[in-house]
């Protein structure tokens, strides 16, 4: 079989990486990333050159294509391709809307009362945006509607000040269309822990993956901006040490009936759902969709999976999805960035990856935002490299990746925090002290 895969980061590397050994591989990317470069026939262009793609899946005759980032979804990749009959992995952009248009998403919810609601506002003018906060509470968060790479969304407490401060940003947010939109959307602040399931769609019905918890903050401690994620852990039984059973199980109806509405209300969800939720002391709460696999997420999720990921990509467009079976391991996934990110990344830094010494730690590479030159790998200013390791504890996965990090040189850095004891610690305490209230 002859598979596309579009995107140039570490999620898309590890997606190629799951379907190599049973495909053949072609990539379209806008750099040059070493890990997919060598296990791929591979195009470097634009992801958002919709003809380009379309020209290239044609001129390739590929099977089946899978949409690595959420643009060109917005975009209408999948509608396009699927117009010259190349199946995909990946929602339409009217069911992607599902992460592309923040305000369809809480309307959807309210409209279908699907579980895990919560009290929102969807706005396009400062006035009534601020009448909202006013009448809510600073207890609130504000969130443009469309795109912002995981980096626009702020919360009062946290990173504004008080109500005015979250006015302003609403006035940003509407004056400059961040997100490609004059609008905005105003929710409740969710206190509790994070984490994500990502799941396979086939239209109907899903096969959800482990548990994930990922860490956005740049610093450790979780200080810092907010990033693309810097890193993250899975445990072997599916969960995690501060989420149980019911509460996955919560979580994971949620996206069951969210799939039911999107193809009651735009078309049926085939591809990756990847839920963003919040334990609160009531169960889970939906902080957001993204209408792809998460990256960090799909790197701690892909090395563990058991079944055929051909097979499983085969059931989400033929509308036949089977059970997938995942290795009962832990993870830990560490990003390893240039110093300056989120805000101010060098590029063009040279980076050098034992990739031997890694491999003897037990540990895999997943290149990401990195340019291969004449031999060289080079940053661009983004998330550089993630390093994921698995074994019988988090513990352990935690010092493994750990080790391997010392055999990546750059001008970087890392959290090294991320699957910590000390650091799960503190999410189960807190946990217990949210069911406490």
């Amino acid at each position: 079989m002859k598979i596309l895969v579009i995107g140039t980061g570490a999620r898309e590397h590890a997606i190629c990486q799951a379907l190599h050994e049973e495909a053949d591989i072609y990539s379209i990317m806008s750099n040059h990333n070493p890990g997919i470069a060598r296990i791929s026939e591979f195009k470097v262009g634009s992801e958002m050159d919709i003809e380009g793609v379309k020209k290239y899946a044609q001129d390739r005759k590929v099977d089946l294509a899978i949409i690595g980032p959420e643009a060109p979804l917005e975009q209408g990749i999948v509608d396009a391709l699927q117009g010259e009959g190349i199946p995909c992995v990946g929602p339409t952009q009217q069911a992607a809307r599902i992460e592309t248009d923040k305000a369809f998403m809480r309307e959807l919810f309210a409209n279908y009362k699907i579980s895990g609601s919560i009290a929102y506002g969807a706005f396009d003018t400062v006035e009534d945006a601020a009448q909202f906060i006013d009448d809510f509470g600073d207890d609130v968060v504000v969130k443009p509607v469309g795109l912002t790479g995981g980096k626009g969304v702020k919360i009062v407490g946290e990173h504004l000040e008080d109500a005015e401060d979250a006015k302003n940003y609403v006035k940003e947010i509407i004056d400059n269309k961040i997100g490609g939109h004059a609008s905005v959307v105003i929710e409740e602040r969710l206190i509790g822990e994070e984490f994500t399931v990502q799941a396979l769609v086939d239209g109907d019905h899903l096969i959800p993956m482990p548990a994930v918890q990922d860490h956005p903050h740049a610093y450790e401690g979780d200080q810092g901006p907010i990033t693309g994620g810097m890193g993250s852990y899975s445990d072997k039984n599916g969960l995690l040490p501060f989420l149980n059973s019911k509460d996955y199980d919560a979580a994971v109806k949620v996206m069951e009936e969210t799939i039911a509405a999107v193809k009651k209300e735009a078309s049926p969800y085939k591809g990756v759902l990847y839920g963003q939720f919040m334990l609160c002391r009531d169960g889970p709460k939906l902080v957001e969709y993204n209408a792809r696999f998460g990256d960090p997420e799909a790197m701690n999720v892909l090395p563990l999976l058991e079944t055929s990921m051909v097979e499983l990509c085969q059931g989400v467009v033929d509308g036949n999805l089977k059970k997938a079976q995942f290795k009962p391991q832990a993870t830990v996934c560490k990003y390893l960035v240039p110093n300056g990110y989120p805000e101010s990344g060098k590029s063009g830094q040279p980076i050098h990856v034992n990739e031997e010494k890694i491999k003897e730690e037990g540990g895999m590479v997943f290149y990401a935002a990195v340019n291969q030159k004449d031999g060289n790998i080079l940053t661009t200013g983004s998330r550089a490299l993630g390093l994921v390791t698995t074994a019988d504890s988090i513990a352990e996965a935690e010092e493994r990746c750990e080790r391997a990090t010392q055999h990546v040189q750059g001008d970087l850095y890392h959290r090294r925090d991320v699957g910590t004891e000390k650091l799960i610690a503190r999410r189960i305490q807190h946990m217990q002290e949210i069911r406490e209230q």
